[in-house]
């Protein structure tokens, strides 16, 4: 078996590493300009919506497909044209203030939420057995830091600065993302052969399109209101049909068998949990220290003050990630995972009592952050765990997809719930502090279910650092499943 020696390990991980913080921050750069946007572009605030919805179905539908695309026909290469379209769509984004156009760019944004699955498949590749884990935990949790850093971020320069400015300067990140790639990035020679599955990709993206619309805009259209109900059909009729075709088929887009083993299902179901609960303290913690001081609980803070209260989450976020690949080398991701969950499900009990001072709302939240470290750095140790090298791919792409559905399923939960518990407060409708603790109740069921299955999780041995860096040869996808 070769011996992975990358001649500049420590560049390739922070190149990766800074590539997954920037696709993160692009996935919540326009948050605190949605409520300008109306009055900016001379559009709806139903439109406004639409620049964090296409990047929810876009990343959704291009991180699974690129996966195996970058399994297929190489990682490097399809990482480097996901970001060439992160940075196309950003710049269409800065050339223009009409709404259709912001979206399509905002859409070409989206798709490069492959980058960080890819990334973690490249590592596993190319760096020796004992680097592993700790690269991968850091890749992993730049979903969290790179949200944690991006609001404030943000906020900073929709107060200061022309709104275009932020993407210029994304593009500008882009294009070092691309030339650090090229530099630091080597192809990985690990391929999986066959032919690329084209039906089975369509109805992929059919089945999370139609299944995240309704999900994302069923507050809004109602629960049951026509549109909404013929979405949850389609996903569900032709889901039922493309898995019967993945069943059939010789080299399927998801290799429905591998998913199925209670070893990658359970790890899917415990990420679907974990963004549910992760995105619920990013999407709670901004609104409520904003609210007005009438309110009785709301402190008033500005856009710039409510961001800053998630970036010690963001930098515990970072100490964290070599905490839990030690963790995981040690006990088993299992561990960590479990452990993560259990510290999630703490920090919003900790919520539920001390949600009136800034301080302690800090705390609060950096606790959930410091939990969210620990179980997002075990995710992909326990799919690479499970699955053949030549699909690592194609199934950290499915894993990061079950987080991104678990956060569109918060959204909407949130949504839902700040706008249905409410009070009058300075003449306009308000959510009241008994529906904010309503969320962290709701999202600490979800990390305690999180934990649930962590511990229902096969019992595996320690993932040593040898297996889990393990070097694959080339097989076709058939060849690979048999020899299971």
């Amino acid at each position: 078996m070769p011996t992975k020696t990358h001649p500049r390990p420590r560049p390739m991980v922070a190149v990766l590493a800074f590539c997954g913080a920037i696709v993160a921050v692009m996935q919540t750069l326009v948050v605190p300009l949605l409520p300008h946007v109306p009055d900016l572009t001379g559009s709806s605030r139903a439109a406004a919506g639409w620049l964090v919805t296409v990047t929810l179905l876009t990343g959704a539908v291009c991180t699974p497909v690129l996966g195996r695309v970058g399994d297929m026909y190489g990682k490097r290469r399809v990482l480097l044209g996901s970001l060439g379209v992160l940075t196309a769509g950003s710049v269409l984004c800065a050339v223009t203030s009409d709404i259709a156009v912001l979206i399509t760019g905002r859409a070409l944004q989206g798709t490069a939420l492959a980058v960080i699955p890819l990334g973690i498949s490249i590592i596993r590749d190319e760096l020796p057995p004992e680097r592993v884990l700790p690269s991968i935990a850091l890749m992993s949790s730049t979903l969290g830091i790179g949200a944690a850093i991006g609001l404030p971020a943000a906020a900073l320069v929709v107060e200061n600065f022309d709104w275009h400015t932020m993407f210029w300067a994304s593009a500008a990140l882009g294009l070092l993302d691309v030339l650090l790639v090229l530099w630091t990035v080597p192809e990985s020679p690990t391929r999986t052969s066959g032919r690329f599955d084209v039906p089975g990709t369509l109805g992929l993206a059919t089945t999370l399109v139609a299944l995240l619309l309704a999900i994302t805009q069923g507050a809004d259209w109602g629960w049951t209101a026509p549109p909404t109900l013929a979405l949850f059909a389609t996903s569900l009729a032709v889901g039922a049909l493309w898995g019967r075709h993945e069943l059939r088929t010789v080299s399927p887009m998801v290799d429905l068998r591998v998913s199925a083993r209670p070893a990658v299902l359970l790890t899917n179901l415990a990420a679907l949990l974990v963004g549910f609960a992760f995105y619920a303290n990013s999407l709670v913690t901004a609104q409520l220290v904003q609210e007005p001081v009438s309110t009785g609980y709301g402190l008033g803070a500005s856009l710039v003050v409510s961001g800053l209260c998630l970036l010690p989450g963001g930098l515990a976020m970072v100490a964290l990630s070599p905490v839990s690949a030690r963790l995981s080398a040690a006990q088993g991701p299992r561990t960590a995972l479990a452990l993560g969950a259990a510290v999630m499900t703490l920090g919003y009990l900790v919520r539920f009592f001390t949600s009136r001072a800034l301080w302690l709302i800090v705390a609060g939240a950096t606790v959930v952050a410091c939990g969210t470290a620990l179980a997002y750095s075990a995710l992909p140790a326990l799919v690479m765990r499970a699955v053949p090298v030549t699909e690592t791919g194609a199934a950290n792409g499915l894993n990061t997809l079950m987080r991104s559905v678990g956060q569109a399923c918060c959204s909407a939960v949130v949504a839902a719930v700040l706008a249905r518990v409410t009070f009058l407060a300075d003449g306009r409708s308000v959510p009241t502090l008994h529906a904010y603790l309503l969320v962290f109740l709701i999202a600490a069921g979800a990390a305690l279910a999180a934990l649930a299955a962590a511990l229902c999780l096969p019992p595996g041995r320690p993932a040593a650092p040898a297996q889990a860096g393990t070097v694959g040869v080339t097989k076709s996808a058939p060849a690979v499943r048999e020899g299971l």
